[in-house]
């Protein structure tokens, strides 16, 4: 089941994955566009689980939002 929990740690996860992706493309000198769709993909994530929970997230609530995701799959 995709919940807020979920699209939130995809979305920062996609995200994280896509700095080394700008990083490497400046540094080649050519344009970062596959970076950009992945930052682009994650910010959407990161909307969309914001915009589905009522009251939305602090940034004190991230980790343990990691944590139950990571529980959760480890337990199926």
């Amino acid at each position: 089941m995709l919940d807020s929990d979920l699209f939130l740690v995809l979305g920062i996860l996609v995200s994280a994955f896509a700095i080394p992706a700008v990083l490497s493309a400046f540094a080649d000198s050519r344009p970062p566009r596959a970076a950009a769709l992945a930052v682009m993909i994650g910010g959407g994530l990161i909307l969309l689980a914001m915009a589905t929970k009522p009251g939305g997230y602090t940034p004190g609530q991230i980790p343990e939002t990691f944590a139950r995701i990571l529980a959760r799959f480890l337990n199926h």
